[in-house]
């Protein structure tokens, strides 16, 4: 049998201009992940958590709070963007032209815009992807720009790799 290594996503050296990345995960975002969410980062405002209040509303039912939404995308793209980060740059150019609500499901894919090497950091180099998310229709609910330092494949931390200990 033979052993083979896991996916352990992008290095610097893998990234070129043009590539888009289809992210495998879709997520439906729960009533509870809403609520949850709003309160645990103090947003006060009715329409992410009272139903009644948001029925009142245009949409007729609570929105997601679209912090949530950038959190959910962002999480979906590190298995083929920030595996291997060093840091976050920066967030930019966020657009949410479409609202979430609770059940919806979101997907989302990430087109590499920029590469080049860091000026002050030899171990990394610095990548720009432009992040789509959208819903269980095809409509994108949010889109950014999103700038990090990725290692290096031979400055990344390793990972250690124990054998099952067969012994029972």
């Amino acid at each position: 049998m033979a052993v083979k290594e896991g996916w352990r996503g992008r290095f610097f050296e893998d990234f070129e201009v043009g590539d888009v990345y289809r992210h495998p995960l879709g997520r439906t975002v729960t009533t509870t992940d809403n609520i949850w969410f709003t309160l645990l980062t103090q947003n006060t405002a009715p329409i992410h958590f009272d139903h009644h209040y948001s029925k009142q509303t245009e949409f007729g039912q609570p929105l997601v709070d679209s912090t949530f939404t950038l959190a959910l995308v962002t999480g979906q793209s590190v298995t083929d963007v920030s595996q291997n980060v060093f840091a976050n740059l920066g967030w930019d150019a966020v657009k949410l032209p479409n609202p979430v609500f609770e059940g919806d499901t979101i997907y989302s894919q990430s087109e590499v815009l920029t590469v080049r090497e860091s000026k002050s950091r030899p171990n990394v180099g610095i990548v720009t992807v432009n992040t789509t998310g959208y819903n269980q229709d095809g409509k994108v609910v949010i889109s950014f720009q999103r700038t990090l330092m990725v290692y290096k494949r031979d400055f990344a931390p390793q990972i250690p790799r124990h054998e099952p200990n067969d012994q029972a």
